[in-house]
């Protein structure tokens, strides 16, 4: 009887134990599995460290105020996430997380999200318009930060599917860019029109 009896107490414990892990630490795993995993889904970069998912609890400690610097994975695409579909029903923001992911896999495109995210500069031309648009670029709604955590976290993960098939642009619905007609629309959402590279044009 005693054995199951200890058991059952361990089971109690150690959910427990690490509840009460420090969330700093908790944090700087959450980065450090962040870099290992936009690494996997870059072309051309030798991952040598174990790859293992970003938790749910990890990813909510990273950037908890929306106001750190644009430095790594988890925040960068966040924080895309965030200011690009905010508010925005549907897919839309798993869209987003996928255009950025896409971009990283390509070989057209920086081979970190951060660098994804930043290509250009912060004056306009840039790739994403809330990058460039001269505002601040901190949170201002939490609860909609921690959404976009979630999904930055899934994307990581790769567990997000890819709704827009494989696009790497898109733009709001209200404005029609001159760059518009020279891709393929894969697929429109009440707030974007999102598109990739017609590869039977370019052949």
């Amino acid at each position: 009887m005693r054995p199951p009896l200890l058991a059952g107490w361990l089971l109690m414990i150690l959910p427990i134990e690490a509840a009460l892990a420090d969330p700093g630490e908790q944090a700087e795993e959450a980065v450090r599995k962040a870099e290992v995993l936009e690494q996997v889904v870059a072309p051309d970069v030798e991952v040598n460290e174990p790859v293992e998912s970003i938790s749910e609890q990890e990813a909510q400690l990273v950037d908890p105020k929306g106001s750190d610097p644009l430095e790594e994975p988890l925040t960068c695409l966040a924080r895309t996430i965030y200011w690009e579909a905010k508010g925005v029903p549907g897919h839309d923001m798993e869209s987003v997380a996928n255009v950025v992911m896409n971009r990283l896999a390509g070989e057209a495109f920086p081979n970190t999200i951060c660098d994804v995210v930043k290509q250009g500069s912060e004056q306009p031309p840039c790739q994403f318009s809330w990058w460039c648009d001269g505002r601040p670029d901190e949170v201002v709604e939490d609860d909609a930060y921690e959404v976009a955590k979630e999904v930055a976290r899934l994307a990581l993960n790769q567990e997000l599917p890819d709704h827009t098939d494989g696009a790497l642009y898109f733009h709001d619905r209200t404005v029609h860019p001159h760059w518009a007609n020279e891709f393929l629309v894969t697929i429109e959402t009440e707030a974007f029109i999102f598109y990739r590279p017609d590869v039977a044009s370019a052949d």
